[in-house]
């Protein structure tokens, strides 16, 4: 099988958004997003954001996601984060499957995607081109169509004093805005089966995703 050679302009790009995202912190939400009550704090959840490819080796990109409990419903709730719901991989990861699948079939965007170090096999790809994220800001750079969120990560990178970036600014940067108590899209399908949850439930329940609206959508 003849190897996919891209500009190393682009996988360095692309390496150094996701890359920007280890270790972020999301750690705001003003009210509970089922029933609008007040919130306290429960605990802080890892969550997988990405899994690329580095020096030869999988590393997996984890952000951590605060979780709170409501004093009205009982509920446990996230903190306002880049994912959309029922999805276990980033928002600007997902924006690039989708973007990807809609041009090529889901084994190539799988290789396009290893070539520029990421790892998503292609079930995951397929649940993602099945779904409706609303239109994906994009622009094509080296003849690949990019999600607009992957850019702005990557520039926040450059411009940030630090490795990782603030989380509220990682929240701009993927385009999303607090959506109180509304679904982003009322279709979904069943979870990706290929990826494993990093995330077990304890007995307190499961907890309500935080629901976002794309900027401009």
């Amino acid at each position: 099988m003849k190897k996919i050679l891209l500009p190393p302009m682009l996988i360095d790009l692309v390496g150094s958004a996701l890359v920007s995202m280890d270790g972020v912190a999301f750690t705001e939400l003003d009210s509970c997003p089922s029933c609008g009550g007040s919130l306290t704090g429960h605990d802080l959840r890892k969550k997988r954001f990405a899994v690329i490819l580095e020096g030869g080796k999988t590393r997996v990109i984890h952000v951590v996601v605060k979780r709170f409990y409501c004093n009205a419903c009982k509920n446990l709730c996230y903190a306002e984060s880049p994912f959309y719901p029922d999805t276990r991989l980033g928002s600007p990861v997902v924006d690039l499957c989708a973007l990807l699948a809609a041009r090529m079939p889901f084994h190539r965007v799988a290789r396009l995607l290893a070539a520029m170090g990421v790892i998503v096999d292609r079930g995951t790809i397929r649940n993602y081109a099945a779904r409706d994220f609303g239109r994906i800001p994009s622009t094509e750079l080296f003849g690949v169509k990019l999600p607009m969120s992957l850019l702005h990560l990557s520039l926040s990178a450059v411009g940030s004093k630090h490795r990782s970036i603030p989380g509220a600014e990682a929240l701009v940067a993927c385009g999303f805005k607090a959506a109180d108590r509304t679904a982003l899209h009322a279709r979904r399908l069943p979870e990706e089966r290929n990826q494993r949850d990093e995330e077990k439930q304890g007995e307190e329940g499961k907890p309500h995703q935080q629901r976002y609206y794309r900027d401009g959508t």
